[in-house]
């Protein structure tokens, strides 16, 4: 059975973040002394190639002053970026949830708002979404 201590530090925080088509399911679980960010089983240097995304996806953490964590990221839809946003948004939903504090630095960044912003579709009779 486990201990109280165990439950604690083996306690994690998931939020969903959304950027276009792209969907991004986040667990952080905060450590001590470690950094480290997985991105549907692997490194996210790995699979976020341009500094840019890495970038826009360790961003909440520098902006907040966390150092230890451990994060899960399984993400799908869209393209890279759109990833990669997808996934700031979700890490600063699960950053509100385990620290409120956080939340008024995140949302003065524009980190809590989800971007609704899609593709406007091809209208009948026209070229494209709106021309003739």
């Amino acid at each position: 059975m486990a201990t109280k201590k165990e439950k604690e530090t083996s306690k994690y925080y998931e939020a969903v973040g959304r950027r276009k088509t792209a969907t991004a399911r986040v667990r952080i679980k905060f450590s001590e002394g470690k950094k480290e960010i997985v991105v549907n089983d692997k490194n996210y240097t790995e699979y976020f190639k341009e500094k840019e995304h890495r970038d826009v996806l360790t961003s909440p953490f520098i902006k907040t002053g966390i150092l230890a964590f451990s994060v899960s990221i399984k993400t799908s839809g869209g393209g890279l970026r759109a990833q990669a946003y997808a996934s700031r948004h979700g890490l600063s939903r699960a950053l509100v949830l385990a620290n409120p504090e956080s939340k008024s630095i995140l949302k003065t960044l524009g980190f809590l708002t989800r971007d609704s912003r899609r593709k406007e579709r091809k209208k009948p009779g026209l070229k494209g979404a709106r021309r003739a």
